[in-house]
């Protein structure tokens, strides 16, 4: 646990370096990073979602990735494909710039079915197949997908069941005014116009980070506790008022109880114990569920939100 703090705090002070305030959207990140999971961002433009993707590949030394999606943006150019060389006669694959350790998918809503199919299977199997041929992703691996929520206009929704296989789902908000006039001193100065700081972090200590999340305590206890939470969300009639749950269509499925104890774990070390308590799992439970909530259309004429409908299932479960 002390090598694992003197890790934390040096990838926090790297990240530091570039991005201001954000203290949600960094905590996210380093559970991201010590579970290998997959973050989904959403956000309007310009609140440093790139800015905070490449600073956590720099802080570990990792290679980066971003990949703007577009409406034409095809499979290959994703995963890659068979180029023919003249010279030899012969075909040599060329891989596609999902094989990296952090790849930002920015506004992946942009992107057609077909490709966030593509993205979303590497993402799942940890592999992409080019012309037959097997190609593993390096390790570790870690997807940041971006959302534009305000525009619409040659989107593609993604499905539910693409959704889910995000670990969690992060909203960002804009930052306080002493946090944005910091952001302008920052850029004024030239701070992110210089190299990057190496720290002293490796893909090795991920690794460590990544082993040792798996090895903290879950009790019975607080297991039962989640699990119970994430059962309401699919039967809120008969743990919720008809005021609340006549909004909700479909709850969480058993993944989200998955990402609740891999998310719970990562917190655990992030503050300094080898066990997991109730807090944990219920700091991060609009992470790990308003992404997997399906509500219907009334919920959303009377402004009703996954978060309200998500307050009240963990209301209606006993804390051990």
């Amino acid at each position: 646990m002390d090598r694992a703090g003197r890790i934390l705090d040096t990838i926090v002070r790297s990240y530091s370096t570039k991005v201001v305030g954000q203290s949600g959207l960094r905590t996210s990140l380093l559970v991201a990073l010590m579970t290998g999971g997959h973050v989904l961002l959403e956000s309007v433009p310009g609140l440093a979602k790139t800015t905070a993707a490449e600073a956590i590949a720099d802080a570990v030394q990792a290679k980066f990735q971003r990949i703007q999606c577009t409406p034409d943006l095809l499979p290959s150019d994703i995963v890659g494909t068979q180029i023919f060389d003249p010279g030899t006669r012969a075909f040599f694959t060329q891989l596609g710039p999902i094989h990296a350790n952090f790849v930002l998918l920015d506004e992946i809503n942009r992107a057609s079915a077909k490709t966030q199919s593509a993205m979303l299977e590497a993402m799942q199997e940890r592999q992409t197949s080019i012309g037959g041929e097997i190609h593993e992703l390096p390790k570790p691996f870690l997807v940041l997908a971006t959302q534009n929520p305000i525009e619409q206009e040659g989107t593609y929704h993604l499905p539910e069941a693409q959704l889910d296989r995000f670990l969690i789902k992060d909203i960002l908000g804009y930052p306080s005014i002493a946090d944005e006039a910091e952001i302008v001193r920052r850029v004024g100065r030239g701070v992110y116009d210089g190299e990057d700081t190496v720290a002293d972090v490796s893909l090795d200590d991920v690794t460590y980070l990544q082993q040792l999340t798996r090895r903290v305590y879950l009790d019975p206890s607080v297991l039962n506790y989640l699990v119970q939470a994430v059962y309401v969300t699919r039967h809120t009639s008969q743990y919720l008022p008809e005021t609340l749950s006549r909004y909700v269509e479909y709850g969480a499925s058993p993944r989200a109880s998955i990402a609740f104890a891999s998310a719970a774990r990562a917190l655990a070390v992030l503050n300094g114990r080898d066990h997991v308590i109730p807090d944990d799992v219920k700091a991060f439970r609009h992470h790990v569920l308003r992404h997997r909530m399906i509500l219907n259309f009334e919920a959303d004429a009377d402004g009703v939100t996954p978060e309200t409908i998500i307050d009240a299932c963990f209301a209606a479960v006993q804390v051990p």
